[in-house]
């Protein structure tokens, strides 16, 4: 009687068994809830360090964005194909997508401080410079420098720890704006400090480099956008690439409608107003200026997109090095440039600069034909009063005063500019 109630309950448990599995086919969700399927493989997106410069590291600018790198977080326009290949590296800048959730994205642009070309011969220069070699490793050969090792051993960032490096932006330095650099390097963690008790040697070597090659990652950490600054906001960088809040560049609106180009040369001379007139009582004058100096955001906002011209003049504290000072140079004064050219004198430089170059190269472009005669006509003669200026403070600035009251009234207010969109239709000031 056992045995028969035995073989039973294997029935019955057998014919159970067979309709949980007749189940599970028919519900094709409940099956993958009750049993593991396969694992996802996930298309993988091959850095390699080169691209990235990170086995140059620690002469690069920074890693503090390359996990986003890593975890797909930000992907070059090229990553949104089927095919998933990195962009050529021996280009200077690209065009990329960047996320904190996952869900939206957002436009960046990821550059280069110099092309891969530059860079790759500047590290070649250390290399035969510093110990006569094709190839080293560039941070040993760097920190035997006398340069490097006063850096080490400082407490502040003084003007005679950057004389001599090629960025404009140190050409004149005051102390009050090297204070500025170090309590707001943003590729260590925020201290607050003027001294640099923060900075590990690899920091210290990381920034030297940095301004070393090219200062304009610096600026958009030393004046941030949050601010009121007109610089594209820094978000971070990873080996050789810094990467900031995506613009398009000023040359793609010289073909743009009239009151669009009548918006845009405004801005430009109110930037310029700005930038040597502010709060802090920095002086900002360009030592070159091209179609992508400037750009746009999305909203019609027009920013500095390029700032590795930029030099600054402490108007309160003044420079605090003497011209013949500057002419000490080492390898960390042409890894960009020419280890030969000469400086520009801090007292040669001019309020009315930047101006002239603006009138002399982007504002004839964007402005060319785009009115009616005889608007156009004085357009054209205002520009030429003020790009042909350079002897004649007073006739830059009126010139300049003159045009901008000419154009108040050729932008329009719609929503194509939604910096000031509906603003505009409640204020006198547009």
């Amino acid at each position: 009687m056992g045995r028969w109630i035995c073989c039973l309950c294997s029935r019955v448990a057998d014919s159970l068994m067979l309709l949980l599995v007749l189940a599970l086919s028919c519900n094709p969700s409940t099956a993958a809830t009750a049993s593991p399927s396969a694992p996802h493989i996930k298309p993988s997106y091959s850095f390699g360090r080169t691209f990235l410069g990170l086995d140059k590291c620690n002469a690069c600018i920074g890693t503090s964005i390359c996990k986003k790198f890593f975890k797909e977080e930000i992907r070059f326009d090229t990553w949104l194909s089927s095919h998933l290949k990195l962009p050529p590296s021996y280009l200077l800048s690209y065009s990329g997508n960047y996320t904190d959730d996952a869900k939206s994205w957002r436009l960046v642009d990821i550059t280069r401080l110099t092309s891969k070309y530059q860079h790759d011969r500047a590290d070649k220069r250390i290399c035969t410079s510093l110990l006569k070699t094709k190839t080293c490793s560039l941070e040993r050969a760097l920190r035997r420098t006398r340069r490097f090792q006063k850096w080490l051993r400082a407490k502040r960032l003084t003007p005679d720890l950057v004389q001599g490096l090629s960025s404009p932006m140190l050409r004149c330095p005051s102390q009050r704006l090297l204070d500025r650099i170090v309590r707001r390097y943003a590729e260590v963690p925020d201290a607050g400090s003027i001294y640099m008790d923060h900075l590990t040697d690899r920091d210290k070597l990381r920034l030297l480099y940095t301004l070393s090659v090219n200062s304009h990652p610096i600026l958009l950490q030393i004046f941030p956008d949050v601010e009121g600054w007109p610089f594209p906001r820094y978000l971070g960088s990873c080996g050789r690439l810094v990467v900031s809040a995506s613009t398009r560049p000023l040359r793609d609106f010289y073909g743009a409608a009239p009151e669009v180009a009548a918006d845009l040369a405004l801005q430009l001379l109110a930037v310029l107003r700005s930038m040597g007139t502010n709060d802090l009582n920095y002086f900002f004058y360009f030592t070159h200026v091209d179609a992508g100096t400037f750009g746009v955001f999305s909203n019609g906002h027009l920013f500095i997109r390029d700032a590795s011209t930029l030099g600054i003049i402490d108007k309160e504290e003044g420079s605090q090095l003497i011209d013949g000072q500057k002419e000490y140079k080492d390898i960390f004064s042409c890894l960009t440039v020419d280890c030969q050219s000469a400086f520009v004198s801090c007292n040669s430089i001019r309020e009315k600069h930047s101006l002239v170059m603006v009138c002399q190269e982007l504002l004839p472009k964007l402005l060319k034909g785009k009115f009616l005669q005889p608007v156009q006509e004085k357009i054209d003669s205002f520009l030429q009063h003020c790009a042909d200026g350079l002897a004649d403070d007073q006739g830059v600035n009126e010139a300049v005063a003159k045009l901008a009251e000419l154009l108040k009234p050729l932008r329009s207010c719609d929503s194509r500019f939604a910096y000031r969109y509906p603003d505009c239709k409640y204020s006198d000031k547009y």
